[in-house]
C-alpha cells in the first residue's frame, strides 16, 4: 500500500510521470513525513511481535530523517528493538572506524542515539580482502532472504541517476556486488575525502534486484542539482543509464521530493503541457518566456500560432496576443536598473527601488568570506559608488574551504618574518606538512579564519568601504570544526538580531542560491528568515526590503527576477579582481560541488548567460547582468 503524505496531484497534471511521486515545499517537512511513515510500521511490527527489516542509505538526502526518528526515540517512546537494518552500500577498501566509512556515518546520525541491537545491524564490509567479498556478497542477500526481504527501502539518488552505488549501466537483475564508481560519484564526495584523490575507485552495494525486491520503497531528493535526473527517473522511458528509472516497475514506490529537486518535472516547468492553469502574472511570465525560447523568438515578435502551436492558446482567452507580449515585455523591461540603491529625485513607479532615501544605509549578508563579489561585486560596487553607505556582514567564518596548503604558507611567511616565533606555529608547520585533511585543531582553524577575514577585508577595501563597515558574525552554527555542521541556535539568531539592529538598513541583501554542496547558505538564509519575522514590526524595519541573490551556483530564472543590474565590460572586470583578492579560494577550492569551473569564471558565464537571455528576450545588448529577487517579509 502506497502511503499518500499529501495529494501528489490530479491524474491531468501527473500525466507524464510514470512513479507516484509527492513535493514539498522543505525538505524538513517531507522527512519528518518519511520518518513517521517508518516509525508507523515498526510499532506495527512490535504490535504483531515481528521484526521490522529496513534498508538504510546514507548521503546528505536522509539525515533530516534519521534526526526525527531520534526525536520520536527519545521523546517519543519510539523503540528500535524490533528493527533490523541493512545498509545499501559502502566504499571499498574502507575500514569501519574511517571518518569516511557508513558505518561511522550510521552511528553518527542514527545508531548511537537508539536502542536497536548491535547484532540487528549489517552494514557491507569495506575492510574484506579481495577474495573474500564474494561470499560476503553472498551471504548478505542470503541474510536478507533468510529475514523474509526488506520491509521499507529508504534510497537517495546520485546526479548519475544511481541508486545505491548501482551505477549507470547496472544490470536489472544485478545483486550486491563489488562495482566500480563513475567518476562523477567519486567527484561529488570528495568534500568528505579532502580531495577526490583519496575517494576509494570501487564500493560494495546492494544490486537493483536487490533494491526493487523491496516491499515498499521511498526515494528521497532535495535541491535543484538533482532536478533533471528526478525528471529523467520520473518521466522518461526505462534506461539502465538511469538505475533510478528501473524504479518505475516496482508497485509501492514513493519519489519524495522539495520543490528544487522537483523543477524539472513537466506539472512544474511547464505546466500549461498537462492541462488548465491559474494564470498568476508570475506563471504567465513564466509561460512566456517559455515560448520565446522555444520558438527563438523575442517577446513582441510572438504570434498568435505561436501561443496556438506550444499548448498556451488558453493565454488567448482573455487577452490579446499583443497584450500579452507587451505586458511581459514591460515586467522584464522594468527589472533593468543601473540604480540598485535607486534613482534620486526620479519618478520611482515602475523601478525596482524606492527613489527615497537617495542614500541608504545597506547591509550585504554573506554566508562566506567571497559570496558577497562572486555574486554580486557589480552591484556591491555601484552601490558604494553611488554614495550609499554599505556595510558586508559575513556569516560564517569559511575556514574549513581554506586548504592546509594555505595555512601552511601564511604560517612559514610568519615563521621567517617574526622575531618571536612561538613553539606553537613550529608545531603547526610540522603538523601541517603531514596533513590534508580538514583538521580538528583550534589553532589552524583560527589561523584560516584570519586568511579568510585578511582576503575579505582586501577585497572590499578594493570595492571602496572602510574597515569599520566589514562585520564578521562567526555564526556558532558553523564553528565544529567539520564539514558536519551544528542545528543553528537561538545564538546564531541573535548575532544576526544585532547586526541588523546596529545598521538599521534600508536595504538588505542575502544568498537565495540554496544549491551550496555543503549548506551553508541553506542555514544562513533561514536564520536571516527567523530573524526577519522576529524584527519585522520594529521601528527600524519598516522601511527596509530585502534582496536575495545568485550566481554562485544557479541563476534566478527570468520570471522570478524582480532586479537587474547591468554591467559594463570595466565594471565585469573589476568585479573579477575583487573575487581575486581571495586567494585561497582562487585554483584549488575545497568545496566546488559539481562545477569545476573557478568561482570567478562561472559567475562570470553566468552574468553573461542572462544578458544574453535578456538580448534574445528583446531588451538591450549588455555584458552581464545581476539579477535579485525580492522577499516580502
Amino acid at each position: 500500500m502506497i502511503i499518500d503524505y499529501k495529494s501528489p496531484g490530479t491524474f491531468e497534471e501527473t500525466r507524464f510521470e510514470k512513479i507516484h511521486t509527492v513535493i514539498f515545499d522543505e525538505s524538513k517537512e517531507a522527512s519528518k513525513m518519511v520518518a513517521n511513515e517508518i516509525a508507523i510500521l515498526i510499532r506495527k511490527k512490535q504490535k504483531e511481535k515481528k521484526h521490522c527489516v529496513l534498508g538504510l542509505a546514507t548521503g546528505s538526502s536522509p539525515i533530516s530523517v534519521y534526526n526525527e526518528l531520534v526525536r520520536m526515540y527519545k521523546e517519543e517512546g519510539l523503540s528500535f528493538s524490533n528493527v533490523i537494518s541493512f545498509n545499501l552500500d559502502e566504499y571499498f577498501p574502507m575500514k569501519k572506524v574511517d571518518a569516511q566509512s557508513y558505518y561511522h556515518f550510521m552511528d553518527v546520525h542514527l545508531f548511537s542515539y537508539v536502542d536497536i541491537k548491535p547484532q540487528n545491524i549489517y552494514i557491507p564490509n569495506g575492510s574484506l580482502n579481495n577474495d573474500q567479498v564474494n561470499d560476503h556478497c553472498l551471504n548478505y542477500e542470503k541474510k536478507i532472504h533468510e529475514l523474509g526481504g526488506i520491509d521499507f527501502q529508504l534510497l537517495g539518488i546520485g546526479r548519475t541517476g544511481h541508486i545505491g552505488f548501482n551505477e549507470p549501466g547496472s544490470n536489472y537483475n544485478s545483486l550486491t556486488r563489488l562495482v566500480h564508481l563513475d567518476y562523477i560519484t567519486r567527484n561529488d564526495a570528495r568534500k568528505s575525502f579532502y580531495g577526490i584523490e583519496n575517494v576509494p575507485t570501487t564500493a560494495l552495494t546492494m544490486g537493483i534486484e536487490t533494491i526493487r525486491k523491496s516491499k515498499r520503497i521511498v526515494l528521497l531528493a532535495w535541491g535543484q542539482n538533482k532536478s533533471l535526473v528526478i525528471k529523467k527517473a520520473i518521466q522518461d522511458e526505462i534506461d539502465s543509464n538511469i538505475p533510478a528509472s528501473f524504479l518505475q516497475k516496482h508497485g509501492n514506490v514513493t519519489f519524495v521530493l522539495d520543490n528544487s529537486s522537483a523543477s524539472d518535472l513537466t506539472r512544474i516547468k511547464s505546466p500549461w503541457k498537462v492541462g488548465s492553469c491559474n494564470w498568476t502574472k508570475e506563471l504567465k511570465a513564466k509561460a512566456v518566456v517559455w515560448l520565446c525560447q522555444k520558438t527563438k523568438k523575442s517577446l513582441l515578435n510572438l504570434t498568435e500560432s505561436d501561443y496556438n502551436e506550444n499548448n498556451l492558446s488558453e493565454l488567448l482567452i482573455y487577452q490579446s496576443c499583443y497584450d500579452i507580449n507587451l505586458e511581459v515585455f514591460n515586467k522584464v523591461s522594468r527589472t533593468i536598473t543601473g540604480w540598485p540603491g535607486g534613482k534620486p529625485n526620479a519618478d520611482d513607479k515602475y523601478r525596482p527601488e524606492r527613489a527615497e532615501p537617495s542614500k541608504k544605509r545597506v547591509l550585504i549578508f554573506s554566508p562566506h568570506p567571497d559570496d558577497d563579489v562572486i555574486s554580486m561585486g557589480g552591484t556591491f560596487a555601484r552601490l558604494v559608488n553611488q554614495g550609499h553607505e554599505v556595510h558586508v556582514a559575513y556569516q560564517t567564518s569559511g575556514n574549513i574551504a581554506v586548504n592546509n596548503s594555505d595555512v601552511l604558507k601564511y604560517l612559514e611567511v610568519y615563521s621567517e618574518i617574526s622575531d618571536n616565533v612561538k613553539k606553537s606555529s613550529k608545531d603547526l608547520i610540522k603538523f601541517l606538512k603531514n596533513s590534508n585533511e580538514i583538521l580538528d585543531d583550534k589553532d589552524v582553524r583560527n589561523m584560516a579564519s584570519l586568511i579568510r577575514e585578511k582576503e575579505a577585508l582586501a577585497a572590499t577595501r578594493f570595492i571602496g568601504i572602510p574597515d569599520s563597515n566589514v562585520h564578521f558574525l562567526k555564526l556558532p552554527f558553523y564553528e565544529t570544526g567539520t564539514v558536519k555542521k551544528m542545528p543553528p541556535s537561538n545564538s546564531d539568531i541573535n548575532i544576526m538580531i544585532d547586526i541588523i539592529k546596529k545598521i538599521k538598513p534600508h536595504q538588505i541583501y542575502a544568498a537565495g542560491d540554496l544549491a551550496d554542496p555543503h549548506g551553508t547558505h541553506k542555514v544562513c538564509l533561514d536564520v536571516l528568515f527567523n530573524v526577519l519575522e522576529l524584527v519585522k514590526k520594529k521601528s527600524y524595519m519598516k522601511n527596509c526590503w530585502v534582496w536575495l541573490y545568485r550566481g554562485a551556483w544557479h541563476e534566478w530564472e527570468v520570471h522570478d527576477i524582480d532586479m537587474s543590474i547591468p554591467m559594463s565590460p570595466n565594471q565585469v572586470l573589476i568585479k573579477r579582481k575583487a573575487i581575486f583578492y581571495h586567494q585561497t579560494q582562487k585554483d584549488n577550492v575545497m568545496f566546488q560541488g559539481d562545477d569545476n569551473r573557478e568561482f570567478w569564471v562561472r559567475t562570470e558565464d553566468r552574468n553573461r548567460a542572462i544578458a544574453k537571455t535578456f538580448h534574445d528576450l528583446g531588451m538591450s545588448d549588455y555584458s552581464a547582468i545581476e539579477t535579485f529577487k525580492r522577499y516580502h517579509f
